[in-house]
């Protein structure tokens, strides 16, 4: 079974919206982190609103080495209506994401990433469907805007996977639901 593998930027207080002025680490450990990551990652879910605002910079980008990987991997976008621009590589679901995903999971491949997307990542964590986090956390309080968990969740224990830090102080934690949790 494929893993589905969450990956985000995340403030100390978990706010995880467009980092904006609260994440200001770009160091190279961060850059490497990123390959590692999707370099095990054959799918992407995206939601409609992040495809949306990554249409007009990933095709034309060359920060590396997300941009190869993004432009050249299948995106499976959940939308209720077809977009207006058109990004290659890309699938429009319009079924209900949880069972599209656990079909998917159950297909032959590698990881498949979640990259941006909060309300679609809530919505798979709610349904026990992220298998990893692979969260970057920044050395600051942003103070405001969406987080990565909803108040209104249950209480969910994760294994400690694997944790280093950055020479700029980010935190690169990736944690796991243990065996069974699903």
């Amino acid at each position: 079974m494929r893993n589905v593998v969450l990956y985000q930027l995340v403030s100390l207080d978990g706010v995880a919206e467009e980092p904006g002025d609260w994440f200001t680490d770009g160091g190279p450990e961060l850059f490497e982190n990123l390959g590692e990551i999707i370099g095990t990652q054959d799918a992407i879910l995206l939601g409609r609103g992040t495809y949306d605002y990554w249409v007009d910079f990933w095709p034309t980008s060359e920060v590396e080495p997300f941009a190869s990987f993004i432009n050249d991997t299948e995106k499976h976008v959940f939308t209720s209506s077809p977009p207006d621009k058109e990004w290659p590589n890309s699938t429009f679901v319009n079924d209900p994401a949880a069972e599209y995903v656990a079909q998917l999971k159950e297909q032959p491949g590698g990881d498949i990433g979640i990259h941006g997307s909060i309300e679609l990542a809530q919505s798979l964590w709610a349904a026990g469907l992220i298998d990893e986090l692979k969260l970057v956390v920044g050395a600051a309080v942003a103070g405001h805007g969406r987080r990565l968990f909803k108040e209104d969740g249950t209480l969910q224990q994760l294994d400690l996977a694997e944790l280093q830090h950055t020479a700029r102080g980010s935190l690169l934690v990736t944690y796991r639901r243990p065996d069974g949790a699903r």
